[in-house]
């Protein structure tokens, strides 16, 4: 059952609402104190994780190659992606005012959206690189050239942005002309067009279908890469050598599984079975728990950044 079928029949007023109210994860002011705390936490940890992370990865010259560099863009995104939710969350919580413009609202989702899928190409581009450095690696230096890289993270942003640009204009062309009570903590898409007394069905359809290729298109080229890999990887003889192998993928396929797992459990399924009080736990998983998580997976079981991070720790002693 479409959305725009149990909208309100309110017609008189086709304007915007000046303002949206986000009732945020619950109303309970004690569990608003240890909630604020623990976001608070994890955001500052992620920030300091990916900003170490990209200092560690622009300060070592070992590290100039193509996998770190799309390290670096993927924890310069994760910074973008958990700055656009996290810090309205706190205010909101600490201020008791949840109360956010229009304007303000389609911003933050615009950038969100944006995140969202350049964190998905970004994740496809490192996927291929490393099918590309395993599978053939004769080919690996023309294959994967700093040009191409380049080129790779420019098209990952422009599509990323193309995407959000185009459900903002068409979530701004929607008349809310009924309750303003966001139930949710940010401005995501769902819960704004559950909202709307307009016609909903082109905002939906371009939702499931535009927005289930942007999506899954990277995360099949992500299986289609890792299955060779695995061949590839089977035929080596040592078992030591599978390992030193596997290892080098090992926290890009963490990051990968609590990613698209959590995505895809919100986003690709049909708009009927959409719960916002559910669904807003599994979205803190992959907009705040994976965010925190990822420059743990990325350092603590690679041993290039370990040593880049340990440069890193002495450079800032002396």
């Amino acid at each position: 059952r479409n959305i725009s079928s149990v909208k309100p029949m309110m017609r008189g007023n086709l304007s915007h609402m000046p303002e949206f109210l986000l009732l945020g994860l619950t109303s309970d002011p004690r569990k608003q104190v240890w909630l604020f705390a623990s976001f608070l936490v994890m955001y500052l940890v992620n920030m300091a994780g990916s900003s170490v992370i990209i200092a560690a990865i622009q300060g070592d010259a070992h590290l100039h190659i193509h996998m770190y560099f799309f390290l670096s863009k993927l924890s310069l995104v994760d910074v973008c992606f958990t700055t656009v939710i996290v810090p309205r969350m706190l205010v909101n919580m600490l201020t008791q005012r949840k109360t956010i413009f229009f304007a303000q609202c389609l911003a933050q989702m615009y950038f969100f959206v944006t995140s969202v899928i350049t964190d998905s190409f970004l994740l496809a581009a490192m996927a291929i690189d490393r099918y590309v450095a395993i599978c053939n690696p004769l080919y690996y230096t023309t294959t994967m050239n700093p040009r191409r890289c380049l080129l790779l993270v420019i098209t990952s942003w422009l599509v990323s942005h193309l995407h959000s640009l185009t459900h903002t204009i068409l979530m701004a062309r929607l008349s809310f002309c009924g309750p303003n009570i966001i139930h949710h903590f940010f401005c995501d898409v769902q819960p704004l067009l559950m909202l709307s007394c307009s016609d909903t069905s082109v905002n939906e359809l371009l939702a499931f279908t535009e927005g289930s290729f942007v999506i899954m298109s990277p995360f099949l080229f992500i299986i289609v890469s890792y299955v060779c890999i695995t061949r590839a990887v089977l035929r080596v003889p040592s078992g030591r050598g599978r390992f030193k192998v596997f290892s080098t993928c090992g926290s890009h396929f963490t990051v990968v599984s609590l990613f698209y797992g959590t995505i895809i459990s919100v986003y690709i399924r049909p708009w009927s079975t959409y719960s916002v009080s559910k669904d807003s736990v599994v979205t803190v998983i992959y907009t705040v728990v994976t965010l925190m998580l990822n420059p743990f997976t990325y350092s603590l079981r690679n041993k290039d950044m370990k040593q880049a991070l340990n440069k890193l720790m002495r450079k800032t002693e002396l």
